[in-house]
């Protein structure tokens, strides 16, 4: 299972330098992700917080990636694996200014701010409890990210996911192997534990917004010793 995975990936990345001359880029910003993403010259809306034009950010990313392949980067180690198959991870410097990190502990310092509530990313998805920091209250607290994880799925688990949910796919994107689904600033050049609630997401059906993923139980451990000392900051 391992060694058809790495080849999988291995045949993706190698034809990033190729795809990215091409119409379609090698990654886009899928609508999922788009919409943490401030529009220039606008307030915020809802939980936006990128500040930063979309299509320079996706030309950001292509970009960085092409530059590391050509450098002679190992493919294999530039899309890391996610939590399946589908899922990958690029972990690049931070180029988007005054950029803060998403994650702070819970300390004497920390724990009066912290703010939970039942929460549904998208009309279709079912509410779960989930708790994070508010960032205008922790702002002085919180450091700027140093990387960001580019979190990718493949091109056919998003027509998967929107079709179960009654979505149209992006045509913009039909040829894109990737797209982005989350971006998460942190302050460490590897993966951040995914938290315990949204593994149990993930663990639903498509049709309720997960993406039918059996859970791994020690992977749920290792989360929750990780999000039982700390939060997001959103």
């Amino acid at each position: 299972r391992w060694s058809s995975s790495r080849t999988r990936g291995r045949h993706c990345a190698l034809s990033a330098v190729g795809m990215a001359t091409s119409a379609q880029p090698f990654i886009v910003l899928d609508p999922f992700a788009a919409r943490n993403f401030i529009e220039p010259g606008q307030a915020p809306q809802g939980k936006a917080f990128i500040e930063y034009d979309k299509r320079e950010f996706q030309a950001e990313v292509n970009a960085w990636y092409e530059r590391q392949v050509k450098a002679g980067e190992d493919p294999d180690k530039l899309l890391k694996p996610g939590y399946a198959d589908f899922c990958k991870h690029i972990f690049m410097p931070n180029f988007v200014p005054n950029l803060p990190d998403s994650v702070l502990p819970l300390n004497a310092d920390t724990l009066p701010f912290l703010r939970s509530e039942y929460v549904a990313r998208t009309e279709k998805e079912l509410p779960v409890l989930t708790r994070w920091f508010p960032k205008d209250a922790v702002k002085h607290l919180v450091r700027q990210a140093t990387h960001l994880d580019i979190i990718l799925y493949s091109r056919e688990q998003i027509r998967k996911e929107n079709a179960a949910m009654g979505q149209e796919s992006d045509p913009d994107a039909s040829d894109s192997p990737w797209g982005i689904v989350s971006v998460k600033p942190q302050g460490i050049d590897q993966e951040i534990p995914m938290e315990p609630i949204t593994m149990m997401r993930n663990a639903l059906g498509v049709d309720q917004g997960g993406s039918g993923v059996a859970m791994d139980r020690s992977a749920y451990e290792e989360s929750a010793r990780f999000w039982n000392t700390h939060a997001r900051v959103q």
